[in-house]
């Protein structure tokens, strides 16, 4: 299969996402003076936009590539609640497996932009044990009915040893690609899973080794092999910035990708973007390194625009060819 094959093959998948779902929350502005009161930026507010953040911006990217998207996190009863099921129905994202709860506030995080620059972010969320989702009969019945399974773990509490032991578990008996983009302050046990995405940072943690020093080379060869000792991934993709992108499997490198990204301007989301390429892919009989190819391309789209952004089918067929 070509690039524009694979893709027009998205149309035919149903992948279900499980993790932490938020709202992100954007204050758009500019500064033109300090404030007399401290030594802060004053931004005068131009506008406010809201999108879907975490395993939400996970699923709206499978839907943009024209897949069918069902998502499984706990929201709560209140109106930034009520904007993220919108952003997500408006979609088609199926949101039946969503518990939403009083007892809980959605997660929001607030970025404050003056022009093209992040001043800082507003986390608006509870103690993490309040998200924490429980596996149910209609839970696996959806992830027999997937073609796909991406776990979103942000580190908010959605996603518990138990649950993901027990995905794992039915995913595996149904033969169905499992992908996880982790958290490595986790200490999750999530050996066997098909498809694990951390960046150049969290792979060295999941591989329990230093940041190098000032001048000293990424470690990428032990960190790949280590990676595979502790968790044991059939696949495992590094996202390596300005670097680009590590395929590997059974502990060794197969093969590097040079970025794509001709200008970065907001990397918020990025990582979505490539597991969610991914596995797309994956799930549509594309090999590693095609796979990894398209998720490098849609990667460079998406960091080039300000905000969670994310690529739609068209863009990147344009890209791939």
């Amino acid at each position: 299969m070509n690039a524009t094959q694979i893709i027009e093959a998205f149309r035919s998948l149903r992948i279900l996402v499980i993790g932490d779902l938020m709202l992100d929350h954007y204050i758009w502005g500019d500064v033109q003076r300090i404030s007399p009161e401290a030594p802060v930026p004053v931004v005068h507010t131009q506008r406010q936009t809201y999108t879907a953040g975490g395993g939400a911006n996970v699923a709206l990217n499978l839907a943009a590539l024209g897949a069918t998207v069902h998502i499984a996190g706990s929201i709560g009863k209140d109106e930034s609640g009520d904007r993220l099921i919108a952003l997500l129905t408006e979609t088609q994202v199926d949101v039946s497996l969503c518990p939403v709860s009083d007892s809980f506030p959605t997660i929001v995080k607030t970025r404050v932009i003056a022009r093209t620059q992040q001043l800082c972010r507003i986390d608006h969320e509870a103690a993490s044990s309040a998200y924490t989702l429980s596996s149910s009969p209609e839970l696996l019945a959806a992830v027999t009915a997937c073609d796909a399974l991406i776990v979103s773990d942000y580190a908010k509490g959605a996603i518990s040893q138990s649950l993901i032991s027990e995905l794992l578990a039915h995913a595996k008996q149904c033969g169905k690609i499992v992908a996880l983009d982790p958290k490595p302050s986790r200490k999750l046990d999530f050996r066997g899973v098909s498809l694990i995405t951390p960046n150049r940072h969290e792979a060295l943690e999941l591989a329990g080794l230093p940041e190098p020093e000032l001048g000293e080379p990424y470690p990428l060869e032990d960190a790949c092999r280590e990676i595979h000792r502790r968790h044991a991934p059939e696949l495992l993709i590094i996202t390596l910035g300005a670097d680009g992108m590590a395929i590997c499997r059974n502990g060794n490198v197969e093969c590097t990708l040079p970025t794509v990204a001709r200008e970065v301007f907001d990397v918020s989301g990025a990582g979505d973007t490539v597991i969610a390429t991914l596995t797309a892919a994956l799930a549509a009989g594309a090999s590693a390194v095609q796979a990894a190819q398209l998720a490098n391309q849609a990667a460079g789209i998406v960091v080039s625009k300000i905000g969670t952004a994310r690529v739609d089918r068209d863009e990147l067929i344009r890209v791939a060819n």
